[in-house]
């Protein structure tokens, strides 16, 4: 078993406040992959001061030269890719050609921001005053406390870090307590990068004693932008937390994502699409499909075509070729199983032989691996009928779940595609601006475009 503590300034943190975690593989729960040993609110708020002294430092590297530690990352997690991948099936469940497309986004990542460490251009301005020339130039915010969540557990936090770094920024990243070992191995390959050892801080937390210290940070002035990439719910608590700091955090939250499927469509392509969307990762994406909405008058088609694929389709052992694996985690698992209480008398259901859980008792044909009672395995569930007063139709499910609603006219299905997830209807999907504009002939800084 692999214990993984929290990294201020490279070195493991010794003290174990926030108690300790026990990662078990979600595909064969009876084999632990990781112990995290967690930090407190007092741990983030320790990253953050040594993120805060050492920032200067790194700031005034130049750009390009920063621009070469990220190339140098780059290599590093190609160098690494296949190891990486097969740690990311290991811990949370994801197929492993899943596994690698993430890899690969770091490296496609860190090859775009090389050369953004050469374009970090300001302005000049013409002025109506004959004797004054107005420019700007950029300089790095400052500190990045980087929130994620474990779906994408390195593909996600790339996009943070690596502009964030390459900008001039120190780095506060706190993983999902539920990756510890991806994290750590994540975290080696920036640190062997060239990224100075107190410029990228890594901490093992839950989500409230992060929000606690995140809290104490910001009082304190250690940190000066937030980024975050989970629930609506949190999202919104962590907006109101900036926003008292006249901050703008850069929040990635929940989705509800429609696919329209109008009577001229490609059902083959359409089937296709919705398969992927909505199944891959089990669901467990912001970017899954939630909703079908589809012409009345290729409905039954669709839906005959949809039954068949996802009936056919592999599911099971994320280290051989599946659509997809386990639920991460316990806590998805309980969670997904609360989405089907949503199911009503006026839907219909397809996709499989059982809903919930695959088990022995409620088995699942083709089922890949041995025992599907090893791991956290749910049926996939395509529910037909939905409307647009269904809790089903307006909630992010996460999980291997899609409804399919109808409709008669574009209008309508406008309506419909646009109406998915109210009830989380404040996401929000600013990306990270990690350089502001500072003007030569103001005092006022502003955030660059």
């Amino acid at each position: 078993m692999h214990t993984v503590r929290s990294l201020l300034n490279g070195q493991p943190d010794p003290v174990t406040p926030g108690g300790v975690r026990t990662i078990a593989n979600p595909a064969r729960l009876d084999e632990i992959v990781s112990e995290a040993h967690l930090g407190d609110a007092e741990t983030f708020l320790q990253a953050c001061r040594a993120a805060n002294v050492a920032q200067p430092a790194w700031s005034s590297v130049p750009a390009p030269v920063r621009g070469r530690a990220i190339q140098q990352l780059g290599r590093l997690v190609e160098d690494n890719a296949e190891a990486l991948a097969r740690l990311i099936t290991h811990e949370i469940g994801k197929p492993i050609k899943e596994s690698r497309g993430e890899v690969q986004e770091v490296i496609d990542t860190c090859s775009f921001f090389l050369g953004e460490g050469r374009r970090l251009y300001g302005m000049t301005v013409p002025s109506e005053m004959p004797d004054k020339q107005l420019f700007t130039f950029r300089v790095p915010v400052g500190v990045a406390a980087i929130i994620t969540a474990g779906n994408f557990p390195v593909a996600v936090p790339s996009w943070y870090l690596v502009p964030a770094l390459l900008c001039g920024n120190a780095v506060v990243w706190k993983p999902a307590e539920y990756t510890p070992a991806i994290a750590e191995a994540f975290a080696q390959l920036i640190l062997h990068a060239g990224i100075p050892v107190g410029t990228f801080q890594m901490v093992l937390a839950d989500g409230p004693e992060t929000f606690a210290g995140l809290e104490r940070a910001l009082d304190e002035g250690v940190v000066d932008k937030v980024g975050f990439t989970g629930s609506t719910v949190v999202g919104e608590r962590l907006g109101e937390l900036c926003g008292r700091h006249l901050q703008t955090p850069c929040l990635e939250l929940g989705g509800k994502n429609p696919l329209v499927v109008m009577p001229d469509a490609d059902l083959d392509l359409a089937v296709e699409g919705a398969l992927f969307s909505g199944f891959g990762t089990a669901g467990q994406r912001c970017t899954s499909l939630g909703t079908a909405i589809v012409h009345r008058d290729v409905h039954d088609e669709f839906v005959d075509r949809f039954t068949k694929a996802v009936v056919e389709a592999p599911i099971g052992d994320p280290t051989r070729d599946v659509v997809y694996g386990p639920m991460i985690d316990q806590r998805f698992a309980d969670r997904y199983e609360d989405w089907l209480e949503l199911i009503r008398d006026h839907h219909h259901v397809h996709g499989s032989s059982a809903l919930g859980r695959i088990t022995r008792a409620a088995p699942r044909e083709g089922f890949v691996g041995d025992d599907p009672e090893a791991g956290f395995f749910y049926h996939p569930t395509i529910v037909d009928g939905v409307r647009a007063d269904d809790d089903l139709y307006r909630l992010e499910t996460f999980g291997p779940i899609v409804g399919v609603a109808s409709f008669d006219t574009f209008d309508e299905a406008i309506a419909l595609a646009n109406g998915t997830g109210t009830a989380s209807r404040l996401r929000s999907t600013r990306r990270a601006r990690c350089t502001r504009s500072v003007s030569a002939s103001a005092s006022r800084p502003g955030w660059s475009a």
